[in-house]
């Protein structure tokens, strides 16, 4: 029997770009999990992960590297950057959920810097200054054309999800942004 093993490559050159008011990054491969459960399950699924599934509109919780993002009343997207199989993790739950690895659809950026709030609006409807959009804070939305998750990691640091093949357009559009709060 021939087995073969998927290789993720990336879709972007791990480059730092943007300005010095706004650094964008290519993170490199992680874990990720598109993760469906109710409320009563959200319970068993958080202590297999170790981890609690935030219940509250817009929220995160992060810990040791494995976060989840509130996106929906039943639904987070799961990320681990240490690459853990976090789907092995949710075998023995027998609450009735739907877990799905999109670790190859998915990539992120980091976009970093005193503008990196307004590098992401140049292309992004939401107010992300720090009474709107405080740490911890998360979100489904747009950027340009394209469906984005805005997460913001601290103060000055923003975690921006796409799908893989908007990678290359996500990229243009943010170092845009970073170009402009240059001008």
């Amino acid at each position: 029997m021939l087995e073969a093993q998927a290789t993720r490559t990336l879709p972007q050159k791990l480059t730092v770009s943007g300005s010095g008011s706004a650094s964008i990054l290519p993170l490199g491969p992680m874990t990720r999990l598109s993760l469906r459960a109710d409320a009563d399950a959200a319970k068993v699924l958080s202590k297999a992960l170790g981890l609690d599934l935030p219940m509250q509109p817009l929220t995160s919780a992060e810990k040791d590297g494995r976060a989840a993002l509130w996106l929906g009343p039943d639904e987070w997207l799961l990320i681990d950057a240490n690459g853990a199989d976090m789907m092995a993790l949710l075998t023995g739950v027998k609450k009735l959920h739907s877990a799905t690895d999109v670790s190859h659809r998915n990539t992120a950026f980091e976009v970093r810097g005193p503008q990196a709030a307004a590098a992401i609006n140049a292309g992004c409807p939401l107010d992300l200054r720090e009474g709107s959009f405080p740490v911890g804070k998360c979100a489904r939305t747009v950027l340009g054309k394209i469906e984005v998750i805005v997460w913001k990691k601290s103060a000055d640091t923003f975690h921006v999800e796409c799908w893989r093949s908007f990678s290359t357009y996500a990229l243009g559009m943010l170092n845009e942004g970073a170009s402009d709060v240059m001008a």
